[in-house]
């Protein structure tokens, strides 16, 4: 099984099975969460809900394996033991692991695609070495549980924008996964409401080089899709100069008075493949 990612994850409640269609149809993928979004009464419940939902059809249809993202609890505690047991008798063969701090970790999920999430100091340090597991397809980073385990109490200032520490995971996880050719997920953007913080941080996530967004509602989904998806204006630059570039058929050119190079094609490429084509088709 291939998983999509697509740029907007979106985490559900595990032990919410009425909302597991809606959050499916509103994101690319959605991320059946059975760590921190389940109090730990209800974890065995939430097994039980995904469970249940295996198999069905209806109203309430078994979701597409391909599209869906099971959060298990961190490595070594009990409830991760019996997220695995849970996750034998489902079809879902990606999860996330929480709090993911040394590549010895994924050797338990060996039969499994894992998106491992940075969200400790030592998950940050070991992120090249988490990367480079084989078995994993995605790194994660985690602002709020970061600070948390470092003594701190808020990833960011007054005006919204990260605090120095959150910013160097940030980059610290996104060279890392893309150092070993894995998928990088921006942090989730708490502040539901505001969706222009959201639009704008999105923005820079896509501009950095981030594959994709968490999101912690349905609201959120459509603004990150939109951050990723080009504009005709940019696509159609995008393909004016990919082709300007065969013509030339040169390393470096000018093309409308700036100097054209290598890494500046592999800018306008990535524009066409988020725009769902591929360069080396006719008028990319």
């Amino acid at each position: 099984m291939t998983f999509v990612m697509g740029p907007a994850l979106l985490f559900c409640p595990a032990d919410r099975p009425e909302r597991y269609q809606k959050a499916a149809t509103r994101a690319d993928a959605v991320i059946l969460d059975l760590e921190d979004a389940v109090a730990p009464a209800d974890k065995q419940r939430a097994r039980g809900a995904i469970l249940a939902q295996v198999g069905a059809t209806g109203d309430e249809p078994e979701l597409d394996p391909s599209r869906t993202i099971v959060r298990v609890n961190p490595a070594g505690t009990e409830e991760f033991e019996k997220d695995l047991h849970c996750l034998a008798h489902t079809p879902y063969r990606t999860v996330m692991l929480a709090k993911a701090e040394s590549a010895g970790q994924l050797e338990a999920l060996g039969d499994y695609q894992v998106i491992a999430l940075c969200e400790t100091a030592a998950g940050v340090l070991n992120a090249p070495a988490i990367a480079a597991a084989p078995n994993v397809v995605a790194l994660m980073w985690g602002a709020e549980d970061l600070l948390a385990t470092l003594g701190g109490t808020s990833s960011r200032k007054d005006d919204g924008g990260y605090r120095a520490v959150a910013l160097h995971a940030r980059s610290s996880v996104l060279l890392a996964a893309r150092a070993f050719g894995k998928e990088a997920v921006d942090a989730v953007y708490v502040n539901i409401p505001d969706l222009a913080g959201l639009a704008a941080e999105a923005a820079d996530a896509v501009a950095s080089g981030f594959s994709s967004k968490a999101c912690i509602h349905p609201s959120q989904a459509a603004v990150v899709r939109g951050a990723y998806a080009p504009s005709e204006a940019e696509v159609t630059e995008a393909a004016a100069l990919l082709q300007a570039a065969r013509a030339a058929g040169s390393g470096v050119f000018q093309y409308n008075g700036k100097m054209i190079d290598g890494p500046i094609l592999k800018h306008a490429e990535a524009v066409i493949r988020r725009a769902g084509r591929h360069p080396a088709q006719p008028g990319a």
